[in-house]
């Protein structure tokens, strides 16, 4: 990044005095002579850290936005967060109850917009008091962006008005400023304040020059330099626009020449090119010769051959011939073996046709079988006691005595039994293929088309990932399932195909992962529900097995990346709840039946109690979900036993995918684990508990999936097939029709053309229906048109009757609030008759103080008259202070002349405050008669629109305070009762009860006034 150079810095600066800073706000000793900092487009800053004072929030600004970013300010010193906010726009700022005087200013800016460039992006010039401070200033091009830029010890006068005026004004787009500085000016001896002298070139002699003229007379320089300057820049462009059109000229030249290089260039390869041509066609005739004289002779022994060829044809035709002699004489015998297979495959289709029926039966009254035996089915198994239980002395409190009955029985203690009712109840010798026997019918379910899910509910370290995964030596459910799904599979692929996939997933912490995902990514997986009405998750993996052998690698996969963690009751603990997924898609190749089911197998994870598990940290936050995600299982099997209307799946992501499977149309297996131990009698009486809720819940029949995408594919496939086989019936038919008879092939021909008129004039008259319909269609249209046009009328006339009556209470609010706004004017004018009776009693003590001004202020004027008339003594320091102005005020720079003045512009503002303290204080009449015709002021310091403070800010000028001439002033001395501090606060009080009195102005329906206090 190009910075500034010097002269280009000094360019910028329109006053002397004041610097460039590259870098952010440091504090220092000089905090003490700021009266004001205002964090402009931010919010106040209070004072902590290295901080030594507080920055007030963006106010006095009129016009422009607010600008934040969040990017690192670099160089940002000890206030970096004051330079990430800005206003920017078309904007000034009036910042009043400043004391006349003088005054220094620190602007500080940072670009935090255009942070990529370039440079000229925003350029703009800074007034204050309607003097020009800075330049064509571009922050960008003097650090670039998001770097400080502080401009300090701006010099500014405040007079009578006690406002100082900042305006900001676009030179190429819109300013921005980051936060003002106001502080206090260093003292400045007096003699710098007064007039200054020039010396004649022709005669010598000086010449008093009064601040104004002095400042008219730079004004003039400059506004000549300035006309210099735009010369300049006109004679600049116009040559720039001369070396352009040279240059293009110039361009165009080149390019003309380059064209005729090019052509000459081509005319050279083209010439070459035909020589070689003319080479090679000479080449190629030769070689044609030769080739002719070669065929010739190699023609005339192909016609000789040719010729012993036709003799052999001649005698395998008379062969031929006797042959189909012969075929034509055995086409009786074929007929009849025609008419035999014909016979033969009629049956075979009988056959097949009464197979397919049986096999339907069969399979509907099985599940009818499976149906009657609730949707819901509950297998409980009991773990043996661990050796840790065993060696510390915990007794089993399972009664095993009845389970082949499916009842189980619990010792809850003494000789009291308490006895559950399942399905099926395994012993702890019972091993796992016993366990898989019972479950296997609903797995060959999946192959028929219907949804299964099978799942395990226990506390934890009771078996649930034992009896659903197992070991490599003694496998569990998942295996098995497939294990008997793809030799089900190789038993009908003689009448169906299948395509079997898995996917594997667990929901940790309310959240999915994909156990297949072999490069997880950070991407959330959400559950969706598809077109067809059932719940999936999208981009999630799915293997495709091909045989057994895959089978156990793709849930080593599966279970190795499921999160498993360590507590006091087991030490293998699945911290989440792990589900395999088993997409079967089935075709029947007897009648082209296709179908779509899903088998979920489900590892839940086990409820703990936190007493008892006493885990910390990650696993305590796992826990918390695992038991919040049982707990919605809970709700949403009490919602099914209690047939409820509302069924809250969503409350977990575990009941969101178990969704279709527990309140769907699919076939559901629980599988409850419990322990035998005495020490988890409790858990173990709560599952038993849920698992009866379970039990009891009473679900839709099963239906088959039938994959519809597939159905239609089939169909085409048919109507092709059909389409092919008649075109190979039309043809064996020619066939026959001209071995037998031309004539038999002319009738069918039409009786084909008959057909297709019948079918012909079958559409016409389908068309001539459909066209009927349509008509009526766009007549009921037609109809619910108008309705509609008679409803919105309607609308109209209810929305207008709402907005009268909002009118009304608009106005009923309006007329409180101007009762109440009396009552606090009344208040207030009591209030400021207390005030003003104070205030007489300083009155005396301000008017000794205004007698000592006065008798300063003659003694000021009499020196000022003996220094014109030259009568002034020589020893006085006020003289010889003058003596050395008039020696050095022609060696000064018009900097330093502009400090003058500056100074002298502050005296004459200095003697307007003292004469401003002699106004005193109107009655407590005038101030009435001012509040009802200043009632209408009112500054806004929230940030509010741009209409809004466009309307503001011409209210606010019609309050602007009043020059005082200081010769009326003096004038007044003998009148003036009241101090400029009464004057002041009754300003302040008349400005309160102007707001007051606003609420009650006039009421108009097209605009709305706020006023803000």
């Amino acid at each position: 990044m190009e910075s500034y150079d010097t002269d280009s810095i000094d360019s910028v600066l329109c006053t002397s005095g004041a610097r460039l800073i590259k870098s952010g706000f440091v504090n220092t000793n000089s905090t003490d002579n700021i009266l004001m900092f205002v964090n402009a487009g931010g919010k106040a800053i209070m004072k902590e850290g290295n901080m030594s004072m507080n920055v007030e929030s963006d106010r006095y600004f009129e016009g422009g936005d607010v600008l934040r970013t969040d990017e690192s300010i670099i160089d940002g010193g000890d206030m970096a967060v004051l330079y990430q906010s800005a206003r920017f726009g078309n904007f000034s700022y009036r910042i009043g109850n400043l004391s006349p005087g003088d005054y220094l200013v620190d602007l500080h800016f940072a670009e935090i917009v255009n942070a990529n460039g370039p440079k000229g992006m925003r350029v703009f010039d800074v007034f204050m008091q309607e003097e020009k401070v800075l330049l064509e200033i571009d922050i960008y091009s003097i650090v670039g962006a998001n770097k400080p830029l502080q401009v300090v010890d701006v010099s500014v006068s405040v007079g009578m008005d006690e406002v100082l005026l900042i305006r900001f004004d676009g030179v190429c787009g819109s300013p921005i400023v980051n936060g003002i500085c106001i502080k206090n000016a260093t003292n400045v001896p007096e003699s710098l304040g007064d007039h200054g002298h020039l010396i004649c070139n022709g005669c010598g002699t000086e010449i008093e020059i009064a601040p104004a003229q002095d400042k008219l007379m730079r004004m003039k320089s400059m506004a000549k330099y300035e006309k210099r300057i735009k010369e300049l820049k006109i004679q600049c462009q116009l040559k720039t626009d001369e070396c352009y059109e040279a240059w293009m000229s110039l361009t165009a030249a080149n390019d003309q020449l380059e064209k005729v290089r090019m052509d000459l260039d081509n005319k050279c390869f083209q010439n070459l090119c035909l020589d070689q041509a003319l080479e090679k066609q000479a080449a190629k005739l030769k070689d044609v010769a030769s080739l002719y004289e070669r065929d010739k002779r190699l023609w005339i022994i192909a016609m000789n051959e040719l010729e012993r060829k036709i003799l052999i044809w001649k005698e395998e035709h008379s062969q031929l011939a006797r042959v189909a002699h012969e075929c034509a004489s055995s086409v009786p015998q074929l007929n009849k073996m025609v008419s035999t297979i014909q016979v033969l495959v009629a049956q075979y289709d009988d056959l097949k046709l009464k197979f397919s029926e049986e096999q339907a039966k069969r399979k509907k009254l099985y599940n009818q079988v499976q149906e009657a035996k609730g949707n819901i089915r509950v297998f409980c198994r009991c773990r043996p006691l661990s050796k840790e239980e065993a060696s510390a002395g915990h007794a089993m409190v399972v009664d095993f005595s009845a389970a082949k009955d499916g009842e189980l029985g619990i010792l809850t203690g003494g000789s009291t039994k308490k006895i559950f009712k399942f399905d099926r109840v395994y012993s702890p010798r019972d091993e796992q293929v016993d366990v898989f026997a019972d479950a296997s019918p609903l797995v060959t379910s999946v192959l028929d088309g219907y949804n299964v899910c099978i799942f395990a509910y226990g506390q934890t370290g009771t078996g649930k990932t034992f009896t659903m995964e197992g070991t490599q030596q003694n496998r569990g459910v998942n295996y098995r399932t497939l294990e008997l799904l793809f030799k089900t599979a190789k038993e009908r692929k003689e009448t169906f195909t299948y395509s079997i996939s898995v996917s594997a997933l667990e929901v940790y912490n309310e959240q999915i992962r994909d156990l297949l995902d072999t490069s997880p990514t950070s991407k959330k997986l959400e559950i969706r529900q598809a077109s067809e009405g059932f719940h999936h998750v999208p981009s999630l993996t799915e293997a495709k097995i091909e045989n057994i052998k895959e089978v156990w690698d793709v849930l080593h996969i599966g279970s190795n990346a499921r999160a498993v963690g360590s507590n006091n009751v087991n030490e293998h603990s699945s911290r989440s709840h792990c589900m395999l997924c088993i997409s079967v898609k089935a075709k029947n190749l007897i009648n082209g039946e296709c179908t779509k089911s899903k088998l979920w197998l489900v590892d839940l994870a086990g409820s703990e109690r936190l007493a008892k598990t006493e885990v910390q940290g990650e696993r305590l936050k796992e826990a918390q979900n695992i038991n919040r995600s049982l707990s919605a299982l809970g709700d949403v099997i009490s919602s099914l036993a209690t047939k409820s209307g509302h069924i809250p799946y969503r409350n977990s992501k575990l009941t969101h995918l178990l969704q279709d499977s527990l309140g769907g149309d699919s076939k559901t297996l629980m599988f409850l684990q419990i322990s035998s131990s005495e020490q988890d009698l409790g858990e173990t009486l709560s599952s038993l508990n849920f698992a009866s809720r379970v039990r009891g819940v009473e679900l839709s029949p099963a239906r088959k999936q039938i994959d519809t995408s597939e159905l239609q594919k089939v169909k085409m496939m048919l109507e092709k097939t059909k389409q092919e086989v008649r075109s190979k019936d039309d043809v064996i038919q020619k066939l026959e029709e001209n071995f037998q008879n031309l004539d038999v092939k002319a009738k069918g021909n039409v009786q084909l053309c008959k057909n297709q008129q019948g079918k012909i004039n079958e559409l016409e008259s389908q068309l001539e229906s459909k066209t009927q319909l349509c008509r009526q269609l766009e007549k009921q249209l037609l109809q619910v048109s108008e309705g509609m046009k008679g409803k919105e009328e309607i609308c109209s006339n209810v929305q207008r009757k709402v907005k009268e009556l909002e009118n009304k209470l608009k106005e009923h609010d309006q007329s409180e609030n101007v009762t109440a706004l009396h009552h606090k004017v009344r208040e207030l004018e009591n209030r400021l008759k207390a005030r003003t009776q104070e205030f007489e009693v300083h009155s005396g003590m301000l008017q000794q103080k205004i007698a000592e001004l006065e008798e300063k202020l003659r003694k000021k004027e009499e020196y000022a008259t003996a220094y014109c008339f030259g009568e002034m003594p020589v020893t006085t320091p006020y003289n010889a202070t003058v003596s050395r102005v008039e020696t050095t005020i022609d060696d000064m720079d018009p900097p330093s002349l502009r400090i003058l003045n500056h100074n002298g512009s502050n005296r004459a503002m200095n003697a307007e405050s003292e004469s401003d303290l002699l106004k005193g204080t109107n009655s407590l009449r005038e101030i009435r008669r001012k509040r009802q015709t200043q009632w209408r002021g009112s500054e806004n310091n929230i940030l509010l629109s741009a209409s809004l403070l466009e309307k503001n800010s011409l209210t606010a000028e019609s309050n602007k305070p009043r020059h005082v001439d200081s010769s009326r002033a003096i004038a007044r001395i003998t009148r003036s009762t009241k101090t400029a501090s009464t004057a002041q606060r009754a300003s302040f009080f008349n400005s309160k009860t102007n707001r007051d009195q606003v609420a009650g102005g006039k009421e108009s329906g097209s605009k709305l006034k706020i006023w803000l206090r």
